[in-house]
């Protein structure tokens, strides 16, 4: 039983090592209401950052149109 519990917890182990996406930052400027660039202390536009997971792009073949009759 105690190999049982010890293959299943290191199957889920390697699933999740596997299972991690490419994360990337993205920024944006931040603007008010008015549609008006916020600006910072120093004079620079603030910006709002969010950490997004970028995935893979599956590649396929193109699907040849069948002929109707």
């Amino acid at each position: 039983m105690k190999k049982f519990i010890v293959a299943v917890t290191a199957s889920f182990a390697l699933m999740s090592a596997f299972a991690e996406a490419e994360t990337k930052k993205v920024c944006k400027d931040k603007t008010d209401k008015a549609g008006k660039l916020v600006l910072d202390k120093a004079g620079k536009p603030q910006q709002e950052c969010k950490t997004i997971k970028v995935h893979k792009k599956l590649e396929g073949t193109k699907i040849e149109d069948a002929k109707k009759k």
